[in-house]
């Protein structure tokens, strides 16, 4: 009986690293003194879009926080090769693997890369989680997330901390959206770069938790093609080329426009590619109910038309419509009736948007003379630039 025992203990051993002196440690301290008890989460990401993602990642090991501040975990598991694994903190008796992803300054959980027989010395504010998580002597792949992670607090202090934007009527819906775009940029940039494969994955993820990356596909689509090169066995790096295929992902730059045939406002039925500018084509998708198309009908596109169509300016405007008369009442109004326009009348439905493998607007395309995608999603002052500096050059 005693020999069994022995061996029993001997394969808890095996299993675990449990030992006096725990690989992953550290101390935790806070401004300020909240009455609550917490605890340390050690988490890992079974998946790819587990990553980032609150109740998704599975808990491997938890530490109360003592009175001093100190944590350790020690019932580690033997891992071989690096691993992503997510340390979070939480109040006692909450959720231990819910991630907070709105605010740099109350995000509560860091990434980190470790595996048996390295050492994790970790210390942090309780109230600044994120912000103010360090490593002792951070490992090349803990260097690259924490540069990560600094790249992230800047990127939000600069365009997204303590922003508001009207958007329940839309008004303010594009402003938004290139703040948001303008942060992002930042972690693409650095994703682009980094020959650390899981910190570019964390990078991806930070580019958007909600898997939304409608605005950005071609910078899966290059991650996919950067990290399959090098790594195409590794299971996310598959995960990430699944999300990344062409036809799951809108209509990318460089992409020929599709030839689809379309019902116009007149009651005909043409094909794009029959409608394309000499020089320049831009397919405006937009409704009538939505705010800022309206806006940019009437301070970009007209302005546009009028100067440049004569030259070889082509507008195909494509209304997301259900009621006829209202699509015409807005393109009365805002002088749209210079251009072409076409509707399938069928809403959110359309077979149009499907084909793009679109759902938000305002969106555009603008294409050259071939029905290349050269740009994608530019309004404002911006695409007035590109538009004038495309004929000019042309």
């Amino acid at each position: 009986m005693k020999s069994k025992i022995i061996i029993f203990l001997s394969c808890i051993n095996l299993l675990c690293s449990c030992n006096p002196h725990p690989s992953i440690y550290g101390t935790l301290q806070s401004s300020k003194y909240d009455g609550f008890k917490h605890k340390v989460y050690l988490i890992q990401p079974q998946k790819l879009n587990d990553l980032a993602a609150s109740f998704l990642g599975k808990v491997i090991d938890s530490a109360l926080v003592a009175d001093d501040g100190s944590f350790a975990f020690q019932n580690l598991p033997i891992i071989s090769q690096a691993t992503l694994f997510e340390v979070a903190v939480q109040k006692k008796g909450d959720l231990p693997n819910k991630l907070n992803n709105e605010d740099t300054i109350i995000a509560n959980y860091m990434p980190v890369v470790w595996q048996t027989g390295e050492t994790l010395q970790i210390s942090a504010e309780l109230d600044n989680f994120q912000n103010s998580f360090q490593i002792k002597n951070p490992t090349a792949a803990n260097k690259a997330l924490l540069k990560l992670r600094d790249i992230k607090k800047e990127a939000f202090q600069q365009y997204l901390k303590n922003k508001s934007w009207d958007v329940h009527e839309g008004s303010q819906l594009l402003e938004k959206e290139e703040a948001l775009l303008n942060y992002q940029k930042q972690l693409i940039a650095f994703a682009e770069n980094t020959n650390q494969l899981l910190a570019s994955l964390v990078a991806v993820r930070w580019v958007s938790p909600q898997n939304d990356y409608e605005r950005v596909p071609e910078f899966l689509f290059q991650q996919c093609e950067k990290w399959n090169a090098k790594t195409p066995n590794e299971a996310w790096v598959k995960q990430l080329c699944d999300k990344a295929e062409t036809e799951k992902l809108p209509l990318l730059k460089g992409a020929i426009f599709p030839d689809v045939a379309l019902p116009m406002l007149n009651g005909d039925t043409v094909s794009v590619h029959s409608k394309f500018g000499k020089k320049l084509t831009v397919i405006d998708v937009w409704a009538s109910w939505c705010v800022p198309c309206r806006k940019e009908n009437r301070d970009v596109l007209v302005p546009l038309w009028d100067k440049y169509h004569n030259q070889g300016f082509q507008i195909l405007a494509y209304g997301l419509e259900t009621n006829k008369e209202a699509w015409e009442k807005a393109i009365e109004k805002d002088g749209a009736y210079r251009w072409l326009h076409a509707s399938h009348l069928q809403g959110d439905d359309a077979p149009f948007m499907k084909s793009l493998r679109i759902q938000s607007i305002p969106a555009n395309f603008i294409l050259d003379v071939r029905g290349k995608v050269i740009a994608k999603n530019i309004h404002g002052a911006s695409l007035q630039e590109f538009v004038s500096d495309y004929m000019n050059k042309y």
